[in-house]
């Protein structure tokens, strides 16, 4: 049974947001510099409070670094993300430019950067599938990057979709497109029952 066909919106909404998923099955096929800054201009053209704009992706292209990106993640996520063509790490400002002060909408910021790029790969034929299975202070240390400044928000693999026969049987049997939750209980007039 072909579970992407079980996915049907319940109202109207453009074919992209069904479309998208996050497979585990990737071709090592590299992506041109011209997809990677597509990839990056759907993300930069996001919304953010105050245009503050705290969104950052750190990325790993070449085989070495890919490699290097990995010892971050979770064992589940290392045997079929290191496939990946690319890897990279969202992260976010924590505090705003313009003040100083605590950034308390970075999260979401970089939620509607991260939703972009996403978008944007389906649009290019590509895929993304973001990872919460990350060693948080592994990928600070990975990057280089100061913790006080900067939080790891998610892990995300990009690339071509390849044949799921190259996962081992248990990854395998999650290669397909999720569903989603009932409409009724993603929105609720005026109070959450």
């Amino acid at each position: 049974m072909d579970r992407h066909n079980l996915r049907q919106p319940e109202a109207e909404v453009g074919a992209l947001f069904v479309d998208r998923w996050s497979p585990r099955s990737f071709s090592t096929e590299e992506l041109t510099d011209e997809q990677l800054s597509s990839l990056f201009e759907a993300a930069r053209w996001a919304p953010s409070c105050y245009n503050e704009q705290p969104a950052h992706f750190v990325y790993a292209r070449t085989a070495e670094d890919r490699e290097r990106f990995c010892e971050a993640l979770m064992d589940g996520n290392k045997v079929w993300a290191r496939n990946a063509p690319v890897l990279l790490f969202v992260l976010t400002r924590k505090v705003f430019g313009h003040n100083g002060k605590p950034n308390r909408w970075a999260a979401f910021d970089a939620g509607s950067a991260w939703m972009s790029l996403a978008l944007q790969a389906r649009m290019l034929g590509l895929h993304a599938h973001a990872m919460a299975g990350f060693h948080r202070d592994k990928a600070f240390d990975i990057l280089g990057i100061n913790p006080e400044e900067y939080e790891v928000m998610a892990a995300v693999a990009i690339g071509r979709r390849a044949d799921p026969s190259q996962l081992d049987e248990q990854t395998a049997t999650k290669e397909v497109p999720n569903d989603r939750r009932p409409l009724a209980e993603v929105a609720s007039e005026t109070r959450l029952e």
